[in-house]
């Protein structure tokens, strides 16, 4: 049986995710579709993240029989200066008003970064965090602009990683994909995308840990997402359930292309104002390099006109 598609509605059209058509194998372990559960999204997420701490960090030696990944709820409490009993009922969702100072100090024991704590503050306050609904269309103006940047691949992001709409050269850099429509379906279903990403490992951790952080500007889209990609790829769900959080805003993303070899390009995502939930991906490099050799080539005519 087939994996049904999820579309969306975007300037070009439909964009469908988890489009591969490949077969569920049989035997496979069920993961659930749900993107988080909303009746104790906090709880999971402290469990996840309690999880991946280092039990030294609560000054306790490493202990080979210590059956516990992470630190145990009474060691997160004594870390944040609350009782277990308080922790506990937190984390199973029968505290629903913790202060503002108890999830710092929490955050602290568990070493959150910037980005982690913003995350936990949100859901521990959600009324506090109204979102607009995301806009999926590409306006005119902007397309325009991104058409006149000729020697720069630009392409707009919008709920759920889809590609909204692109530039010639930006459709040019990810040629090899079976389509240019989704970026976590391309990272985690598209079988081109090992060979093309020369560090697969750490963009698939980055594309799961930015996915969660956009997730409350567009929680219906990411719940559709999610679902397809946690049944079609288990990397996907292992990532998705460590509950990492952090926004891809800027970096360095090496390519493999089909055409042109190995190709190092700097990778920068400005927030749309006019548009909730889109971001504007532009990709520059390094003048004289031998990446802005292959760049230009794949600009230019000639390139075209061969494929």
């Amino acid at each position: 049986m087939l994996l049904p598609l999820i579309t969306i509605e975007s300037r070009s059209g439909s964009v469908e995710v988890g489009g591969c058509g490949a077969p569920r194998q049989a035997g496979r372990r069920a993961v659930s579709f749900e993107f988080m559960d909303h009746g104790n999204e906090l709880g999971e997420f402290l469990r996840a993240r309690r999880a991946l701490v280092p039990a030294e960090f609560a000054d306790r030696s490493p202990d080979p029989a210590r059956r516990v990944p992470g630190l145990r709820r009474e060691e997160v409490a004594l870390l944040a200066g609350v009782s277990t009993d308080y922790y506990v009922r937190l984390e199973q969702g029968r505290e629903r008003h913790p202060s503002r100072q108890v999830l710092i100090a929490i955050a602290r024991a568990l070493h959150l970064d910037d980005a982690a704590v913003a995350h936990l503050l949100r859901i521990g306050f959600p009324d506090l965090h109204p979102t607009s609904a995301p806009v999926t269309r590409v306006a005119p103006e902007l397309q325009r602009l991104m058409d006149q940047m000729a020697g720069v691949p630009a392409f707009v992001v919008g709920p759920g990683q889809d590609v909204l709409a692109a530039n010639a050269l930006a459709q040019a850099v990810y040629r090899g994909f079976s389509a240019f429509d989704n970026l976590l379906r391309m990272i985690f279903l598209d079988p081109v995308a090992r060979e093309f990403y020369l560090d697969w490992d750490q963009v698939a951790r980055t594309a799961a840990r930015n996915l969660r952080a956009a997730a409350p500007a567009a929680v219906e889209r990411t719940e559709q997402v999610v679902g397809a990609l946690s049944v079609r790829s288990p990397a996907f769900a292992a990532l998705w359930a460590e509950h990492d959080v952090g926004p891809r805003t800027t970096e360095v993303k090496r390519f493999r292309h089909p055409d042109v070899g190995e190709i190092a390009l700097h990778f920068e995502s400005l927030t749309v104002v006019s548009a909730p939930g889109q971001h504007l991906s532009v990709y520059t490099v390094e003048p004289g390099s031998s990446s802005a050799a292959r760049l230009e080539a794949l600009a230019s005519p000639a390139h075209d006109s061969v494929r």
